[in-house]
């Protein structure tokens, strides 16, 4: 019975501790056993010990100075992981096989692995998921690869905007415009400014929408874009405090042709009271001095 995997691991095991009789270790020999028995575990569909020999089979092939390899295996470590529930495990082997990557000087399949494993980890852990997406994110720009990105970022506002932390959504928005800017990607730039900005007023935040709109229109290419117009028109309707124009700008083809994370929130726009904001616009005239502009 060579293939029982319980024989295989007890076999690779002993190859790798010396003993009196044993005076060097056979790694090689001892990771493809510990290969073979992953596989045969991975079929039987025991989880746990099929992770334990993806671990040591990585292992393994670090040790024979192989780390493409080791980082499949942790890859294959990881899904295992997904499977028995364990996200903290899920995050560490995607992150090490990401790491191995590294070590080979290959920043596609080091980014990769982290989205991986964020996209394993959204329903059971997003807030760790978010990280991963970021992290990812880093690994492609340090390469000088930002175009490849623009998809992690996406990501990463969708699971922010469902744990509802929609400043960091917005942040990471600008964060895909400026790495957009850094390879001209005008329109990828001047979509995800606006994106922002309607992630901003979901969160019925006029403030910090105002002001993320007044810091995009410092860019030029957004001032004169479809974009950067329905931001403009977006805003004055707030400003206004009329309803019936918010709702026709939500709907225009402009905000049609973003992501649909960002089109499904501007169709709820307005989310809270904007009567209000009109009454402030006008008090903010009346008021020659206000506090804030002497700081």
């Amino acid at each position: 019975m060579g293939s029982d995997p319980e024989k295989l691991i007890s076999k690779a095991d002993k190859l790798t501790k010396l003993s009196f009789t044993r005076w060097s270790i056979d790694w090689k020999s001892a990771t493809g056993l510990y290969e073979q028995a992953a596989n045969g575990f991975r079929l039987a569909k025991c989880y746990e010990k099929a992770k334990e020999a993806f671990e040591k089979a990585s292992k393994g092939q670090e040790m024979l100075s192989s780390p493409w390899d080791a980082a499949k295996h942790m890859e294959s470590a990881a899904t295992m992981a997904k499977e028995l529930g364990n996200w903290k495990e899920v995050a560490d082997f995607y992150r090490r096989a990401s790491e191995l990557y590294n070590e080979c000087g290959r920043a596609q399949p080091a980014s990769d692995a982290l989205g991986k494993g964020a996209r394993a980890l959204e329903d059971g852990a997003p807030d760790v998921a978010v990280q991963l997406y970021t992290e990812a994110c880093a690994i492609l720009e340090e390469d000088g690869k930002e175009q490849m990105a623009f998809d992690l970022y996406r990501d990463a506002a969708r699971v922010y905007l469902k744990l509802e932390k929609y400043e960091d959504a917005s942040t990471i928005l600008i964060s895909l415009a400026l790495a957009a800017d850094k390879c001209s990607a005008t329109h990828s730039q001047c979509k995800a400014y606006l994106s922002a900005i309607i992630v901003y007023l979901y969160a019925h935040d006029f403030k910090q929408a105002e002001k993320c709109y007044n810091d995009c229109c410092q860019v030029e290419v957004f001032l004169n874009s479809d974009q950067g117009r329905c931001a403009g028109k977006l805003l004055s309707a707030y400003a206004d405090g009329d309803v019936e124009d918010i709702k026709r700008v939500s709907q225009s083809s402009t905000v049609s042709n973003l992501d649909h994370t960002i089109i499904k929130i501007a169709r709820k726009l307005p989310t809270g009271d904007v009567s209000t904001l009109k009454n402030e616009a006008m008090k903010d005239n009346e008021d020659p001095l206000d506090e804030d502009d002497l700081t």
